[in-house]
């Protein structure tokens, strides 16, 4: 299977190596997990995709997605590429979503630009967008400002966003480290319908364990800048190989999305049980 989007022997120096020699393959419908501590290169690598390291770094290897090369390409061209075939969704929502407009505006005019869709058109896409996330009241919805939404809310609102004009790969920056665990969940399965039902090549980039052993199809573990490990997801947490990785598995309190389902299955029979 051809890859949707491929990094081989990736390198990026900032005055100092800080990436050596990543290669991953990202295939559509899956989720391919980066896992690592902070500082270890997971975020500059997912960053190199979208050309948005800082002036100074200097990079090799290659970046291909579906055979076109990203890596060097020109500014204006890398511009037609983001948001359009590969989207990104941040830790923080507050970074993509500007504080002074309508949620309605930003999904509208970011359809607008980059499938040149009428007014109309680009608020009948909006709503359908925030239905996908599962945003209540979508159409009210629209009106509201992002300081009015929940963290959760912002985080499916973002991810409405990075969707909007139908990527082909979604790269997804610690997007649930900010949220308590039971929201956490919710967008993790999230996460795991659109790569199903869309066909969506998924990064997620976390140092977090817990949340890999949730929805990964396979992990890679990063340290210091290079992948020591990779593996499908139950291969890796059931016989790791290497001991910073089974270094990071012995952190791991417990896993905080089984908690979270745990929770959500007894708030389930509790509510069938007064329906009853």
């Amino acid at each position: 299977m051809t890859a949707a989007l491929s990094i081989r022997d990736l390198t990026i120096d900032i005055g100092r190596p800080l990436v050596r020699g990543v290669s991953l393959e990202l295939e559509a419908g899956r989720i391919h997990g980066l896992a690592g501590e902070s500082g270890s290169g997971k975020t500059l690598t997912s960053l190199a995709v979208l050309g948005l390291l800082p002036r100074q770094a200097r990079t090799g290897g290659s970046i291909s997605l579906a055979g076109e090369e990203l890596l060097g390409m020109r500014r204006r061209d890398l511009n037609r590429i983001r948001g359009r075939r590969i989207a990104m969704v941040f830790q923080d929502p507050s970074a993509s979503l500007h504080p002074q407009l309508p949620v309605g505006r930003q999904l509208t005019d970011h359809l607008r630009v980059h499938l040149s869709l009428a007014k109309d058109a680009a608020r009948t896409r909006a709503i359908e967008l925030l239905e996908t996330v599962q945003v209540p009241n979508p159409a009210e919805a629209l009106k509201r400002y992002p300081h009015q939404f929940s963290g959760g809310q912002r985080q499916r609102i973002a991810i409405a966003c990075a969707l909007a004009c139908d990527p082909d790969v979604l790269l997804a920056d610690e997007p649930t480290t900010a949220l308590d665990v039971t929201v956490q969940a919710g967008i993790l399965r999230l996460l795991r319908d659109l790569a199903t039902q869309r066909n969506l090549a998924v990064l997620l980039v976390t140092h977090d364990l817990g949340v890999m052993s949730a929805i990964a199809d396979e992990v890679a573990v990063m340290k210091n800048g290079e992948i020591v490990e990779r593996a499908d997801r139950e291969t890796l947490f059931r016989d790791p190989q290497h001991e910073y990785t089974r270094t990071l598995l012995a952190a791991l309190p417990g896993s905080k999305i089984e908690e979270a389902d745990a929770a959500d299955e007894a708030d389930a029979a509790t509510e069938e049980a007064a329906d009853e």
